[in-house]
């Protein structure tokens, strides 16, 4: 019997109550057209109903891929388990699935995204949950947040503290979903999955492994279908025998916004000069601080935010190859790429997938992590996860807190403050107009990231911005160097709300950073 149906036909096989888990990076792997067939049978039918939908990382974007939007319907919807969510901008109405959340009209938990990874294969194998240290000291923990993200989560917590062989240990149970939604790029007659035109695997296997082992069903929307015995063994990711549907959509996006790159893929390799380098200004010194920073020979995760462009320093530097690049989504090696494509690297060396990733992120076995920030407070910690004037500007903790966890070298950058206006002149920061809004604060809104934590275990923490560069040491938060232009008392501890404390030996940012010219860079 042929496993090849309609999307409307696939979805009739989802049951009220079920709980689903979709594969998906925002528009990467996306099996839009799917859930969108799942969302116009319960506008026909008011079916399924009470749905519990899981999501390692986020399903859709703002930007014409809906994703989780197409079922985010009240009814529909009872609960959603997010590693992050569909983030766009302030003026932008939220999408569906905010409004609900923000309404609490569902429960509604964020959770680092590894560790719902690590939920679903301990559903598969049958076994009780998950036993961690990642998500301590952190919004995840039950003695701050439990993950959850509004009232109606808060009243049913997923996870406990529990202490095992004398020890604290996070325990979130293993999920078990009715139907797993994923995506490949070609499905034989069997249900055999290749994924040669995509950008990742993300945990496909893992969701297919936890839906078949539990008695659930297997969706899998592809661009193609081929005969049987076209597809090397070598390449299928997803084997037939897990796979119970198969719907063709031939028009799918690669990504959000893109219908294919092959440099995706990793099925052509892009020149090195086809890449945009940054423009000249303050973002750009800030991303050069950050690559000084880094040492050759590193393994170092890249993540949203300023950081992101630090690859594009070293390829314009002459230095690309120095430092390998991993990203949660699963590339190691190449040049991750910016904007509508982040998640994605052109060029990589391999594709991993994000579950054994983030089991490399979670012990600590890369060298360093470049991530955003949100606000910083005064023992360090660090809000990346929430926005509450606008909750859906953030994705939620995505990998943050997996990759945070045990980290060895962690740099966050950012802009000092919200909306400075600045720029460079003759080799000088100038403040044309301060910031509005203070990230230096005394107590940030959400624990993403634990400065305590991180000095316990030994972990090194800086804080690159265009006008300093601050240190987390024992004694709290130390600024280490300053701008040329700049003064430290009006631009940086007036600005600040919350204690920054001086370096004795307080020295000038390098001055090659303010100037056009490559700074030589020699990690």
């Amino acid at each position: 019997m042929t496993k090849q149906k309609t999307a409307a036909e696939a979805v009739a096989m989802i049951p009220d109550n079920a709980v689903i888990a979709v594969n998906s990076s925002s528009g990467l792997c996306c099996p839009d057209a799917v859930l969108s067939a799942l969302g116009e049978r319960f506008d026909n039918e008011g079916s399924p109903r009470n749905l519990t939908s899981i999501h390692p990382i986020a399903a859709g974007d703002f930007f014409g891929t809906k994703g989780i939007d197409h079922y985010a319907k009240v009814g529909c919807l009872s609960t959603i388990i997010g590693g992050s969510y569909p983030s766009g901008p302030t003026n932008a109405e939220p999408p569906l699935i905010w409004q609900l959340i923000t309404g609490n009209k569902i429960k509604a938990y964020n959770l680092p995204s590894g560790i719902i990874f690590d939920m679903l294969r301990e559903g598969a194998g049958h076994r009780p949950g998950v036993l961690t240290k990642v998500g301590m000291d952190t919004f995840v923990d039950p003695d701050q947040e439990g993950g959850a993200m509004n009232e109606a989560a808060a009243q049913d917590p997923i996870v406990k503290r529990l202490d095992f062989e004398g020890e604290d240990w996070l325990y979130f149970s293993a999920l078990k979903p009715d139907v797993a939604i994923i995506r490949a790029t070609t499905a034989d007659q069997r249900g055999n999955l290749s994924f040669e035109s995509e950008g990742a695997y993300l945990g496909a296997m893992e969701m297919a492994l936890a839906a078949h082992n539990t008695g659930g069903k297997v969706i899998a929307q592809v661009r193609r279908v081929t005969a049987n015995g076209t597809i090397r063994p070598h390449d299928v990711r997803v084997p037939g025998i897990l796979v119970d549907a198969v719907v063709e959509a031939p028009e799918m996006l690669q990504t959000t916004e893109t219908k294919y790159d092959p440099a995706i893929s990793g099925e052509v390799i892009r020149p090195l000069d086809s890449f945009q380098m940054m423009d000249f200004g303050v973002p750009k010194v800030i991303a050069r601080r950050v690559a000084k920073q880094l040492q050759k020979g590193w393994a170092v995760n890249v993540g949203f935010g300023v950081s992101a462009n630090v690859p594009r320093i070293f390829l314009e530097e002459g230095r690309h190859g120095d430092v390998t690049w991993v990203i949660e989504q699963g590339a190691v090696g190449g040049i991750p790429l910016l904007d509508f494509k982040f998640g994605c690297a052109a060029n990589a060396e391999a594709f991993v997938a994000s579950p054994h990733q983030f089991s490399y992120f979670q012990a600590g076995g890369f060298d360093a992590s470049m991530l955003s920030f949100l606000e910083i407070d005064a023992d360090g910690s660090v809000n990346v996860s929430r926005l509450k004037a606008t909750p859906h500007r953030t994705a939620g903790a995505g990998g943050f807190v997996d990759i945070t966890a045990r980290a060895k070298s962690i740099i966050f950058s950012g802009t000092f403050n919200a909306g400075a206006k600045m720029h460079i002149e003759d080799g000088r920061l100038v403040i044309d107009k301060e910031g509005h809004t203070a990230k230096f604060v005394p107590k940030v809104d959400q624990v993403s990231f634990s400065g305590k934590r991180a000095i316990a275990q030994g972990q090194k923490a800086v804080y690159v911005t265009e006008r300093c560069v601050i240190e987390l040491r024992e004694q709290g938060l130390v600024v280490t160097e300053i701008a040329p232009g700049i003064e430290l008392q009006r631009d940086i501890l007036d600005q600040a709300a919350t204690e920054l404390k001086v370096a004795d030996d307080l020295r000038e940012m390098d001055a090659s950073l303010f100037q056009p010219e490559p700074i030589g860079l020699t990690p």
